[in-house]
């Protein structure tokens, strides 16, 4: 992402994640793994959502969890796509233009 002239900020757990997406800073997209310390990734998702300014903060999913259950799951949580690992790192750089771009 940094080589696509990505600014990226990276947290440890979906805890310190969810502190820093509340927090003064503001983000153009924001990625999460379903399976981290601390809070999962939907739980998280679940978090922004619920929050005005964040609301249409487009969020996608990266995971090696690729059930059905987990893509229903995130998506009625409201995120903007879901991709299962493993994954080109070309292909997640183009559609995270297409979701900031709006292609």
């Amino acid at each position: 992402l940094e080589s696509g002239s990505f600014e990226v900020d990276t947290r440890p757990d979906g805890t310190a994640a969810l502190e820093a997406v509340t927090g003064t800073e503001h983000y153009d997209l924001i990625l999460l793994d379903i399976m981290m310390p601390g809070a999962t990734g939907l739980e998280v998702l679940e978090q922004i959502r619920g929050i005005e300014r964040l609301k249409s903060t487009p969020v996608v999913i990266l995971t090696a969890k690729g059930q059905d259950a987990d893509r229903q799951e995130a998506c009625s949580l409201g995120a903007d796509d879901f991709l299962t690992k493993p994954f080109s790192p070309k292909k997640l750089l183009a559609r995270i233009h297409e979701i900031i771009d709006g292609d």
